[in-house]
């Protein structure tokens, strides 16, 4: 493959993987096509998606692993500063796992469609199991949830729904924000008047507003639960 052929395969990748988010973000996958997914990332090929991503499932799981690798390099450069998990503080273990994603988020720009499309795959029967492992088998997260399990722990199924939790209450925070910026519906978003969009600036203070609130609701779930007597 020349160089050249070479950058249009990743761009058009590129293209239909972006297209894909944002369809299946606002349409859920019932009502997406793997045609209508390539005509909307602009590829005359009718076989496009197939010829980049051999099926539905694959496309999705490169969008998956590409913005989890993002937030690594967020909660990597978190660690570093605040040291091994073991030796943070609870609060700080929390702000680990939940402030990549708000970070994250930011970067993305407004509007985006990550979070929606989080969303609707975790409640994809075929899809969830994958969506789970590719962020939990990420170094760093790994560390963090390991290092906030109880030593003797029980009742093992407790470990496991309070990861859940945590994971449920992030993931579809994060898609009703997100869907308000989008639609300017944000809570004192300052909207752009001219985009009809919250501004940058304006989207990163709810973002992070949004990251605060999440590290307060994640440890006060966590503190409730490990203080009840069962």
């Amino acid at each position: 493959m020349t160089v050249q052929a070479s950058a249009r395969a990743v761009t058009a990748r590129s293209a239909i993987m972006r297209a894909a988010e944002r369809l299946y973000a606002t349409e859920g996958f019932a009502g997406v096509s793997i045609r209508q997914i390539g005509e909307a990332a602009g590829q005359r090929n009718k076989s496009a998606v197939q010829y980049h991503f051999t099926s539905r499932d694959e496309l999705v799981k490169a969008i998956l692993a590409e913005h989890a690798e993002a937030m690594e390099v967020h909660r990597l450069a978190m660690m570093s500063r605040l040291g091994e998990p073991g030796g943070m503080s609870p609060r700080d273990r929390i702000r680990c796992v939940v402030l990549p994603h708000i970070e994250h988020h930011i970067d993305l720009g407004v509007p985006s469609w990550y979070g929606r499309f989080l969303a609707q795959v975790v409640v994809e029967p075929a899809l969830r199991e994958y969506a789970v492992s590719v962020h939990l088998e990420r170094p760093s997260l790994r560390r963090l949830y390991d290092a906030t399990r109880e030593p003797g722990e029980p009742d093992p199924g407790r470990t496991a729904r309070r990861e859940a939790m945590t994971r449920v209450l992030i993931v579809h925070m994060c898609a009703e924000l997100e869907r308000d910026l989008a639609a300017g519906d944000a809570p004192a978003s300052g909207r752009d008047l001219a985009a009809g969009h919250a501004t940058a600036a304006s989207a990163a203070t709810a973002w992070r507003r949004l990251g605060d609130d999440l590290v307060t609701a994640v440890c006060g779930l966590l503190g409730a639960l490990r203080s009840d007597p069962r």
